[in-house]
């Protein structure tokens, strides 16, 4: 589907229960174990949420926390090239531009009016693309401020930090740490960057400490 330069998602009710059951069952076959933090949310609030981006899963893996724990209605955006080879995300709740340019611009500006519904939930990658799970610090793109900009900054901001280890599994085992910031007055990308890293950071020794 296109709207003025822009992939949108193909959500229906039906779709999304299936996947809701087949992103579960794609967890339990594939992890040792998937464990995240419980948060409450209030529900006059929309959510923009900021994670690292390691692997193929991310997406999957925060849907699936977003069903059990935050309950908002999904949104992700995403490359143009993911959008177009991964046929599934577009029922994820997945977004892209068509192109580069002005289509990138409106579709930051897209996200950020989703975030002026109390009933959504935006996922950004803030890094662009996908990064080793052993970067030290995680870089952000100037488009997060973009989103931000094209709202009325009434929603919350949530910080996700997702590791994996196998220990002594044959399968991985996943972790992801929430935190809720609470923005100040004026938020700058420097300021939303050095925050989200403290919680990535906090998330990355505690992982360390974990002895099995």
């Amino acid at each position: 589907m296109h709207f003025r330069g822009m992939h949108l998602s193909r959500k229906s009710p039906i779709i999304q229960q299936f996947f809701s059951w087949y992103t579960g069952y794609l967890i339990r076959r594939d992890f040792s174990g998937y464990t995240y933090d419980e948060i409450s949310v209030a529900e006059d609030e929309a959510i923009l949420l900021l994670a690292n981006h390691f692997s193929w899963w991310d997406g999957l893996l925060l849907f699936q926390l977003n069903r059990l724990v935050l309950k908002k209605n999904f949104h992700i955006l995403v490359g143009q090239t993911d959008f177009e080879k991964r046929w599934f995300l577009k029922y994820l709740g997945a977004f892209s531009p068509s192109s580069t340019g002005k289509d990138t611009v409106a579709t930051l500006r897209y996200a950020g009016q989703l975030l002026d519904n109390p009933e959504n939930l935006v996922l950004l990658f803030p890094q662009g693309k996908l990064y080793s799970a052993h970067v030290t610090a995680v870089n952000f793109e100037k488009g997060v401020m973009q989103v931000v900009n094209a709202s009325q900054k009434n929603f919350k901001i949530i910080f996700a930090a997702t590791f994996a280890d196998y220990f002594a599994s044959r399968k991985p085992r996943i972790k992801t740490a929430l935190q809720c910031w609470e923005a100040e007055e004026y938020v700058s990308l420097q300021l939303l960057k050095s925050e989200y890293n403290k919680h990535y950071t906090k998330t990355l020794k505690e992982q360390t400490k974990i002895i099995v």
